[in-house]
């Protein structure tokens, strides 16, 4: 009988060891990605009087389509990467069917302007 009780006790005592401490055992931390991810480039690329098909082209279909503003589409774009969080949103506003205004956590990336011998090559070509 003796035996046996030490083997079940050497079998539970990792067990209960593991259990004790937290940082041994992590659970799976699913990355989750939901929304449409919009960058600098593709901000960049709009510009007022764009129609709605040439914002739907740079941009992808809006997440988010609101019947009483329809005037407006919503990109949002979330991500939960194992405990580090990133949201990004940004609203189109239209008048008419052109672009009128563009507001959000994206801002366009800063123009680069070709150096002065590019500039004068084109010209002449």
């Amino acid at each position: 009988m003796r035996p046996v009780r030490h083997a079940l006790l050497l079998a539970l005592l990792p067990t209960l060891i593991a259990c004790g401490v937290p940082q041994l055992v992590t659970p799976y931390r699913m990355e989750i990605q939901q929304g449409n991810y919009v960058s600098q480039e593709m901000v960049s690329q709009l510009r007022p009087g764009m129609t709605r098909e040439q914002v739907r082209f740079v941009l992808g279909t809006p997440l988010l389509t609101d019947i009483f503003h329809a005037d407006r589409w919503d990109y949002v774009f979330y991500r939960d990467a194992g405990g580090a969080r990133e949201e990004r949103k940004l609203t189109v506003v239209f008048a008419d069917g052109k672009l009128t205004r563009v507001e959000g956590d994206v801002v366009p990336a800063p123009a680069v302007r070709p150096a002065d011998g590019a500039a004068v090559q084109e010209k002449q070509q």
